[in-house]
Order: C-alpha cells, then sequence, then structure tokens
C-alpha cells in the first residue's frame, strides 16, 4: 500500500490526471464542479501492475487554498510535481516545488500535462517547445529534492502517456522501504464526516503502526475516546489498516463535532499533545524579508495547522537562505514527534516562509535563546548518531523506563537496540533496576550526566541532615523522599542503587553516608559517662525514660546510646545498658531452664528490682519470642 500525491500551479490539469489515472474524478464538492477548480482535497486510488495498492491525494492548486495542500502533502510516499506544457513553471509551481523541498518528501517525478496544446508537435512525439518547457524545468527543481526526478509528457485528454507514466511510477514506489511498523500508530485527520447508519468517520493517511477493527482510540488533543467500528482503504473492508495505507476510520462513541481536520487519531496514552517544540527551521531563500525573534507564523505539520510565537535560538535575525534553531510557542496543541516534517507561513500577506524538522516534540522549557549547551543538544538530535538520539532522549525525560526512552527517540527497533547496548557498555547510559535491558523493557534508566547530578545532590541533602543531626542513626528514608519529591519507585530504584555503589549505607528505615559514624563530643561524652555511671549503680531499677529525655542527658544523646547499642529499651517507660539487659536474660534463661516456669515475683526478687521493671523486661521477652506467658508463669518459648 503506497501513497503519492499531487502538487504543481492551478488549472495545470492535477484533478484530471488523477482522473485519467484512476477512472474516479476527485473533485466531490459541487463547487468544486462549477468553478472547475480543486478546493479540498481529493483521493483516488488504483492498483499498480505488479498488483500494489496505490492511493492518490490530489491538493488544491490555488493559493489561497495553500493550507488545505498542505494538510494532505505530509504523509505521502512520492509526489507528481505537474506541470502544464502550455504555461511552463508557475508562481505555484514554485511554492509547492519548496514545500516539497522542505518536507523532504522523499521521491517523485515531474508530470508535463496538456502536451495536445502545445504547438509545433512533430511525428516522433517531440516538440521544441516542450523542450524548451522541460529545459525551464530542469533549472527550477535544481538543487531541490526533485532534481532528479523524471520528466514524463502525458495527455489526460487523448490518454498519451500515460502507461509510461505508471511504470516509472511503480518503478520509483519498488525502490523504497515500506512504511515502519513501531506499534504506536497515529492518523492525522484531513477529512471528517458522517454516514447514515454508521456515524463518524475520519480519513487521513496511517502512520507508525497499524490499526485493528475493535480498537480502542483517543481522539487528540481533545482526549476524547472512542471505539473502531470499521476500516476501510480504498472503499474496500478491512480488518486491519496498515503503515503508509490511506485509511477511513468509522468511531463509535464520537460525534462529528468532537472531530475536525487536523486531530489525531490514536490508540490511548501513546501520544501527547504539545504546545511547544524545538525545531531547525530553513528560510527559503526566495522569502520577501527577513524574520525576527518573537514573530507571529502560521505552522503546518502533518493535517494540522495553528498559529505560533516563533523564538529564534542562538540569532535575533534569520535572513533569507539561512537557517538556525527555534523553538515554537503554540497558541493550540497539536500532535507532532521527533522526526516530523514541518512548514512555516506568514499570516498575511500570505507566504511560505520555509521549514525543516521537529527535533524535540516535548522540550524540557522555554530555552534561554543563547545557551550553547542547548544548542549542541539539539545539533545531536539533528545529525547525532542513533546513540546520541537515543541518550538525548534520554536526558529529556530524565528518569524514566527504557521503552519510552525508545518511543521518544523514534527510532527504529533494530538502531534502538543497538544503541542501547552502546549506552549502557559505556556507561552513558546507567541501569537503576536490576534485569535484562532491552528496548521493550521497563526498567528504569537514566543518563550517566544526570545520574552524577542526581546522586550529588542526594548525598548532599543526607551530609546536611548529618550535619544537624550528627548524633543520628541517618536521615529517615521518607523523609528524603519527601525533601527530593521522587515517586516511590524512582525514589527506591536511586537509593538501592547507591546503597549497592556503597555511596549510602542501609540501615533498614534510614540511609546514611557510608562514612558516617556517630561520635560524642567532649562535652557529650561527659554526660555519657555521668549517665553509664548512672546505670552502673544501680543497673536493674535505672533511670526512668522521661527523666533521661528531658533531664542532663537529652534525647538526641539518648537516641543515639540506643542506636549504638549501648541501651536497650524495653518499653516506653523502661530502659536498660545492654550489657545488663543481656545479664538479665542470660539469668532468666538459666532459671526457665532449671525450673521450667519463673514468676513475674521471682524476676523481681532475682535482679532486687520493683515490680515496674520486671513487668516490662518480661513483656518484652514476651512480644519477642524469649518466654512464653501461662497465667502467672513464664516458660521459654518453643
Amino acid at each position: 500500500m503506497r501513497v503519492i500525491g499531487t502538487s504543481g500551479h492551478i488549472d495545470h490539469g492535477k484533478s484530471t490526471l488523477v482522473a485519467a489515472l484512476t477512472g474516479t474524478h476527485p473533485d466531490r464538492l459541487k463547487e468544486e464542479q462549477l468553478r472547475e477548480m480543486t478546493i479540498e482535497l481529493g483521493f483516488g486510488w488504483m492498483t499498480l501492475p505488479n498488483g500494489e495498492e496505490l492511493g492518490i491525494v490530489d491538493v488544491p492548486g490555488h493559493r489561497d487554498f495553500i493550507g488545505n495542500m498542505l494538510s494532505g502533502i505530509g504523509g505521502i510516499d512520492a509526489a507528481m510535481l505537474v506541470i502544464a506544457a502550455d504555461e511552463g513553471v508557475m508562481p505555484q509551481t514554485r511554492e509547492h516545488l519548496a514545500i516539497l523541498d522542505l518536507l523532504e518528501i522523499p521521491a517523485g517525478l515531474i508530470v508535463l500535462t496538456k502536451t495536445d496544446l502545445t504547438p509545433d508537435i512533430t511525428p516522433t512525439g517531440g516538440s521544441a517547445w516542450l523542450d524548451l518547457v522541460e529545459s525551464d524545468i530542469r533549472l527550477s527543481i535544481a538543487g531541490t529534492v526533485m532534481q532528479d526526478a523524471p520528466i514524463l509528457r502525458v495527455s489526460a485528454k487523448n490518454k498519451t502517456g500515460l502507461e509510461s507514466l505508471i511504470s516509472v511510477l511503480q518503478s520509483i514506489l519498488e525502490q523504497k522501504p515500506a512504511r515502519s511498523d513501531l506499534h504506536r500508530p497515529r492518523l492525522p485527520v484531513d477529512r471528517v464526516f458522517t454516514m447514515s447508519g454508521f456515524g463518524t468517520v475520519v480519513t487521513g493517511t496511517l502512520s507508525d503502526g497499524h490499526l485493528s477493527v475493535g480498537d480502542e482510540v483517543e481522539v487528540l488533543p481533545a482526549g476524547l475516546k472512542g471505539r473502531i467500528r470499521g476500516l476501510q482503504t480504498h472503499k474496500k473492508k478491512e480488518e486491519i489498516a496498515i503503515p503508509g495505507s490511506r485509511t477511513a476510520v468509522n468511531i463509535s462513541g464520537i460525534t462529528l463535532e468532537e472531530v475536525r481536520r487536523g486531530d489525531v487519531i490514536a490508540h490511548p496514552d501513546q501520544y501527547q499533545p504539545t504546545r511547544r517544540l524545538d525545531a531547525r527551521f530553513r528560510l527559503l531563500k526566495e522569502s520577501s524579508s527577513s524574520i525576527k525573534h518573537g514573530d507571529e507564523v502560521k505552522f503546518f505539520v502533518s493535517a494540522s495547522e495553528t498559529i505560533a510565537t516563533l523564538r529564534l535560538l542562538g540569532t535575533e535575525e534569520l535572513n533569507p537562505g539561512e537557517e538556525a534553531w527555534i523553538q515554537l510557542e503554540l497558541r493550540e496543541p497539536v500532535v507532532t514527534v521527533r522526526g516530523d516534517r514541518y512548514i512555516l507561513r506568514r499570516p498575511s500577506p500570505g507566504e511560505t516562509l520555509g521549514g525543516g524538522m521537529v527535533a524535540d516534540h516535548h522540550p524540557r522549557g522555554r530555552h534561554r535563546r543563547f545557551d550553547e549547551e542547548i544548542l549542541n543538544s539539539l545539533d545531536s538530535l539533528a545529525h547525532g548518531t542513533p546513540a546520541d538520539v537515543l541518550l538525548e532522549a534520554a536526558m529529556a525525560l530524565n528518569i524514566a523506563p527504557i521503552n519510552e526512552i525508545v518511543t521518544r527517540s523514534r527510532l527504529e527497533p533494530a538502531k534502538a537496540a543497538a544503541a542501547l547496548e552502546e549506552l549502557l557498555n559505556n556507561n552513558s547510559l546507567i541501569a537503576l533496576e536490576e534485569g535484562t535491558p532491552g528496548i521493550t523493557s521497563e526498567l528504569l534508566v537514566i543518563a550517566a550526566s544526570h545520574w552524577m547530578t542526581g546522586r550529588d545532590k542526594i548525598l548532599r541533602v543526607v551530609e546536611t541532615y548529618h550535619n544537624t543531626y550528627p548524633l543520628r542513626r541517618g536521615i529517615p528514608r521518607e523523609e528524603l523522599k519527601s525533601k527530593l519529591k521522587l515517586s516511590p519507585r524512582v525514589f527506591n530504584a536511586i537509593v538501592h542503587k547507591l546503597i549497592t555503589d556503597t555511596a549510602l549505607k542501609d540501615h533498614s528505615a534510614f540511609v546514611a553516608q557510608a562514612e558516617h559514624e556517630i561520635a560524642f563530643n567532649s562535652g557529650e561524652q561527659a554526660r555519657v559517662d555521668e549517665l553509664m555511671r548512672r546505670f552502673e549503680q544501680n543497673p536493674f531499677s535505672p533511670p526512668g525514660v522521661k527523666e533521661l529525655r528531658h533531664g542532663e542527658v537529652g534525647e538526641e544523646i539518648l537516641n543515639a546510646l540506643l542506636e549504638v547499642n549501648e541501651l536497650k529499651m524495653v518499653s516506653p517507660d523502661v530502659i536498660f545498658r545492654k550489657v545488663d539487659y543481656d545479664f538479665m536474660v542470660s539469668q532468666i534463661r538459666t532459671r526457665l531452664i532449671e525450673n521450667g516456669t519463673i514468676t513475674l515475683a521471682q524476676v523481681r526478687d532475682l535482679f532486687n528490682t520493683s515490680r515496674k521493671y520486671a513487668q516490662a523486661l518480661m513483656e518484652h521477652l514476651d512480644a519477642n519470642g524469649i518466654t512464653t506467658r501461662e497465667g502467672d508463669f513464664r516458660k521459654l518459648s518453643k
């Protein structure tokens, strides 16, 4: 399945040529038929001699309908630049040629129509006039994508030259690879209508993936959901529409008023509309004037059109024939991706200014206009290797699953896989989760430069916490996550990576710098020594927790002693020295082994303490599975 488009000046025979090739006249509106002038996009289809289906998009030639022309020309495999033999190259011929060149239409041919009207035809089929016209055409197409295109002489009226035209078309298309299936279909809508008994129908040229009957789809940018009720290609019902095909989609759940030309039909959640994008731009050398930062322009991409504010990057003004990086601020959201070709026109008076390629459809923000880092990054996106492109996509997303980075890069699967392997092997891309990385994997990764920046930030946060609370084991994980404003998955992946790299130490609910140890200063150590003397004087009836927290010791020192295992808390009110606690547990075990059971009173008497301390200790041992209570007795747990 292939799609070609016509282009050329008004009244040069584009629609008549399509009718001669397909048997279907593309002018369907009554006004078009009365005025004998194409206004809206027209469509026809045919089968090539090799059996391949071919769709033809017929575009208006009048300058007033250049917007309609642009909505249909973007998704084609090849272009037919139609030039009438009796008039030769005309103004709209040149503008359409410039548009084909800016869009980098991958293939094309030039059809010299109305040859039956030219004078001085020789018996051999040649003509001095036609030779002159062809010479002028060659001068006009020099340096454009059409410079090597064959020129074919045709008369749609007399049916001469059509077989040769079809043969050349077939040969050109056979040399072009099939459209890639990236499993992310998008159908830019170029026509919307309703059919009685069926409902809303949209048409367009499908790219990047396939659609199937029954698929749930989303109308973008509005985000409305519907379901595919039926598919047609060239008026034939299909269960699956493939990339590159002219496709009619009958959608249930969407009204005629809810979808319009320029919208995109896609699977849910696969594309995000944008109001800002970065692009490479070339101002046509034929442009009537330069353009300046802040100019208002019309932006055309796929079938959509909107007003945009032009932000020139790296320069204040662009002269005819020059190129620059630009950032566009769009009045209305559009769906576009890296690699899409676009056109800019001046709103008034109407003029095609130039165009180029979208480099980043979701830039990280409003760029500083003369930032060299930004300009270099854009150069990598436009001219870099697949690894450069994938790395830039990773940097734009910061931390993301591999499959999302690959999607953003717009790389073909084989190139993406090789680029991913290269980036992981040279540590330009850092895996944050364990598993087998692949282009469909959901493992989180991050660009090395972002990792170093993020790593340093996290370590600074932890260091600041240590400086503020030097007697604490570490910062609570939840507090660190809150400070970093990260999702649980991303936070856990980063912390796990830092612990694995020994940049952080794991203390269960806390994390700390690898070198952090709790250490008391001289004043704190004096208070600790005094406290330990008090514990030593009365080891089994020590000071209460409340007294310690609000006394000379204070909460920070008390918690630090618990962290370094000098003290052991057995209840909210009771705390022992660890050495005393271990002794008490050992004595109780011995008694239980000898006697089988022990009572609370026996524990109290054993350590010459009060019921308060004995009860707190035994309930602690019960809770930790060391002893089991049966009535008034305790025994060793099994």
